[in-house]
């Protein structure tokens, strides 16, 4: 790797794994949130959103740096466009958790008690997929040292088989938690406008996260 620096400019592989680490620490930060939104803590929300913002910029700053800094040409085993791909789902992770963040303090949204639980499983299930996306792109240096060739490749295509079993089970939780919404529709009125678009900006997190190991399957096949 610090041969290929030295040969061809800044390997961009270290801040990818960076910034995929700064998108799982906001997915993370929406399990808080939401045990708060279900004891009604309104009072913490603001907080809360601002520790996801702060993550946030911080996931944005690693962005503009390996964009500004990526060559258009890498002499490596994958195009530019590869890791801009993969950068943008990345990204995309961090700011749905910011999106879920400000919608919840704005409208300080208390979960009903018909889906706490439901909407419990949902945010902790996306955040274990958001956290194995994490694992799949810590792997992106060892299959660059082996030539995305031999154990190594096998070991990450297992990683995204299991990757991909994860967000088809949040997509199954992400029903559930919308059948339950449906059932009380009457009484939350127009908020159930807000809830359905907040239950979907959750599941929509591990959707990126398997796009990022999608794209990563994508790279070994090449």
């Amino acid at each position: 790797m610090s041969l290929i620096g030295n040969l061809f400019g800044a390997s961009p592989i270290r801040p990818m794994q960076r910034h995929m680490q700064a998108a799982v620490a906001c997915a993370r930060e929406v399990l808080p949130l939401f045990e708060d939104m279900v004891a009604g803590r309104t009072e913490t929300y603001p907080d809360r959103r601002k520790r996801v913002d702060e993550l946030e910029h911080q996931a944005d700053d690693i962005k503009h740096e390996i964009r500004s800094k990526l060559p258009n040409r890498l002499f490596m085993a994958f195009e530019r466009r590869d890791i801009l791909e993969i950068l943008d789902q990345q990204d995309s992770i961090a700011d749905r958790a910011q999106d879920i963040a400000e919608l919840v303090d704005q409208r300080k949204m208390v979960v009903p008690e018909l889906l706490a639980e439901a909407m419990l499983d949902l945010v902790r299930k996306v955040i274990a997929t958001c956290e194995h996306a994490g694992q799949v792109i810590q792997e992106l240096d060892e299959l660059v040292e082996t030539g995305f060739s031999g154990r190594e490749v096998e070991r990450v295509r297992g990683l995204i088989t299991v990757l991909n079993g994860l967000e088809t089970e949040t997509d199954e939780l992400a029903e559930r938690v919308k059948r339950k919404l449906f059932e009380i529709e009457d009484s939350l009125g127009v908020s159930t406008v807000f809830w359905y678009e907040l239950i979907g900006w959750v599941a929509r997190m591990a959707d990126h996260a398997e796009k990022v190991g999608n794209r990563m399957r994508v790279l070994i096949a090449n």
